[in-house]
């Protein structure tokens, strides 16, 4: 590894050569190497590759400051993989033939255990399409075919957005989970990654919800269906309700790689989206940002891009609740 004169790349300052963290704002030089490492760890982690997970891990520590919270972490996970390795392979050579020998007997029992512990791995492998199926059987029961298995589209379209976007970084995660009459969720591993990785992941949901909201908008324009137009109409509210900064929604983690000013920034996005369309969903996102103008978890550094495809977002489920005339909770 080399290290060069540059430039901090939030701050600008200069950095002298060999620095891991710039000494002005203390954001980390090698923060994108530090995450391809990261991402191609975990990936060996979600393919039972631990040895080799744990070389990466390692090889992630030469471009950290030794204190830092990054490298603690690492330290602590690295020695978490050590053990689940020594557990795995074990240093029992003297005493399994001996057992191997006395639970011979069990061997009939030991093979059918076996056989439905695939089987029930193979019900967990399927659980988001079992999730799925109820989740449209529920919405089909309450609002008819084709709106129920359109709106569950649209909910899936919505996570998948999380889940291309977690793969697309390298990073483990589990295809989404759905919860009739409640939503739909993507489980996945945040640790280790920055706080602006973790904010465009959250923001990737609703993107590709504004994408088929849209869909659903030219769809209406095209052929004048109702169920065109009451579709994309509940996908942009309801990813619009999803980007209110509170709590696990969306923009709550979103919000977490905007500074004061940023977040000042939403407030008067909110506001001038509910003036212009006319929903009130907008206010609520206004009100949410002012609330976390005052709570502490305002990082120092600005994210600028984070800021722009928040705003981005926003304005575009705002300009698709204006062109179409359904109306809603909270809507016009």
């Amino acid at each position: 590894m080399s290290f060069i004169n540059s430039f901090c790349a939030r701050c600008s300052q200069e950095l002298p050569a060999g620095a891991l963290e710039c000494g002005q704002c203390h954001a980390l030089v090698h923060s994108d190497t530090v995450d391809k490492i990261a991402a191609r760890a975990r990936a060996y982690e979600s393919n039972g590759g631990l040895p080799m997970a744990r070389e990466e891990w390692l090889g992630a520590l030469r471009y950290l400051p030794p204190e830092s919270e990054h490298a603690r972490w690492i330290v602590a996970h690295v020695r978490e993989l050590g053990a689940s390795i020594d557990s795995a392979h074990g240093h029992t050579g003297a005493s399994a033939g001996t057992w191997a020998k006395r639970l011979a007997p069990l061997g009939p029992l030991a093979l059918l255990a076996a056989k439905f512990k695939g089987f029930f791995l193979l019900l967990v492998k399927f659980k988001s399409l079992f999730s799925l199926l109820a989740f449209i059987g529920f919405y089909w029961t309450a609002f008819g075919w084709k709106f129920g298995v359109g709106f569950a589209a649209l909910i899936f379209i919505h996570e998948m957005g999380h889940y291309a976007d977690i793969k697309r970084r390298g990073l483990p995660a589990e295809m989404p989970v759905f919860l009739p009459g409640l939503g739909a969720y993507v489980k996945w591993q945040a640790l280790g990654v920055s706080l602006e990785t973790r904010s465009a992941i959250s923001l990737a949901g609703p993107m590709a919800g504004l994408l088929a909201a849209g869909a659903c908008m030219l769809w209406w324009r095209a052929t004048g269906s109702g169920v065109a137009m009451a579709l994309g109409h509940a996908s942009a509210l309801l990813n619009a309700l999803n980007l209110i900064p509170v709590w696990i929604l969306d923009g709550g983690q979103a919000v977490l790689a905007l500074n004061r000013s940023e977040r000042f920034v939403l407030v008067l996005t909110g506001i001038s989206l509910w003036y212009f369309s006319g929903s009130m969903i907008f206010l609520l996102v206004s009100a949410g940002a002012a609330f976390r103008l005052f709570t502490r978890d305002n990082p120092e550094q600005p994210s600028i891009a984070i800021t722009g495809y928040f705003v981005m977002v926003l304005a575009g489920l705002a300009w698709i609740l204006l062109a179409l005339p359904g109306k809603g909770l909270l809507g016009r």
